[in-house]
């Protein structure tokens, strides 16, 4: 097929139009719900091997021109409210990547977890982290570690929940995979990967985890997923599933949706771009974005 009658077959139908969900920052009570809607990041320069070094910073002060209260451990983002959301109550959680550690003393301040480990391999977010849980007089209850992923587990800290929030999916991916040995298989995982969504369902699915609850958040333009997982029975998802969200295809919110017309709207470009370009593109490059271009046509129908 040309690339040109490819573009063309992927364009938008015209029919939908692009929604946006409001979101208010969930309260001390985290409910456990799944709602499907968005949110935004970029970590800094400390953080485990991220991926998406456009994206703004996970806890990082608003810049001077940006309206909005600071973020630190009693203003969460509210990517990371949503975060916090799926956090069994009374849990003992690790946060791995857990920066200036943000999460778990919000959590342990407001009385939802009983315990935690704030993982950081780099030592500028490691200081950070200890410094947070001592100016919030939380030592005995929160243990910062400096260690590569998972390795920031021990045995006697009887982990019911593992957080990794905002690096890259294939980074979580590959953190879960080098780490399965921390791994008991009772744990909850909560999951907000920037981008790379499919390859780190698959591992889930091929590693045993059932998909929970997924959520599409937005918040400062950028679009973020949470998957929040657990051990189960052998599960098998489709590859449009892996690629969409095998939930989120369900729910159709208007903010999984908005996503999808977004990123349609790239594809389309990118077929346009390459039936233009002056050298052959290689054909199974077409092929790969034509197949994503006519599965989201598909989904938005």
């Amino acid at each position: 097929m040309r690339i040109g009658e490819l573009a063309k077959r992927s364009g938008l139908s015209g029919q939908h139009t692009c929604l946006t969900q409001a979101m208010s920052p969930v309260g001390a009570g985290l409910p456990r719900d799944c709602y499907a809607r968005q949110a935004p990041q970029n970590p800094g320069p400390g953080r485990i091997n991220l991926n998406s070094p456009a994206l703004p910073d996970r806890i990082a002060p608003r810049s001077s021109g940006e309206k909005g209260p600071r973020l630190n451990e009693q203003t969460l983002s509210m990517r990371l409210e949503r975060v916090a959301a799926h956090v069994p109550a009374a849990a003992r959680l690790a946060d791995i990547g857990s920066d200036h550690g943000y999460l778990p003393v919000a959590l342990m301040r407001r009385g939802v977890i009983s315990a935690a480990v704030a993982g950081e391999v780099a030592m500028t977010p490691f200081h950070a982290a200890q410094r947070t849980v001592r100016e919030n007089g939380l030592q005995q209850q929160i243990t910062v570690r400096l260690a590569n992923g998972l390795a920031a587990i021990e045995p006697t800290d009887a982990i019911t929940a593992i957080s990794l929030c905002g690096m890259g999916g294939e980074t979580i991916r590959d953190i879960l995979d080098s780490g399965k040995a921390h791994l008991h298989g009772q744990e909850r995982l909560i999951l907000q990967p920037n981008g790379g969504e499919q390859p780190l369902r698959r591992w889930l699915m091929d590693n045993g985890y059932r998909i929970l609850c997924e959520e599409v958040l937005r918040e400062n333009r950028f679009d973020y997923e949470i998957i929040v997982a657990e051990r189960a029975e052998p599960v098998s998802y489709s590859a449009e599933q892996l690629y969409f969200g095998p939930l989120q295809m369900q729910a159709r919110s208007p903010a999984f949706l908005a996503k999808w017309q977004r990123i349609l709207r790239l594809k389309q470009k990118t077929l346009n771009n390459f039936a233009r370009a002056r050298h052959a593109v290689p054909e199974d490059k077409v092929q790969d974005i034509a197949r994503q271009a006519q599965w989201i046509t598909r989904l938005l129908a």
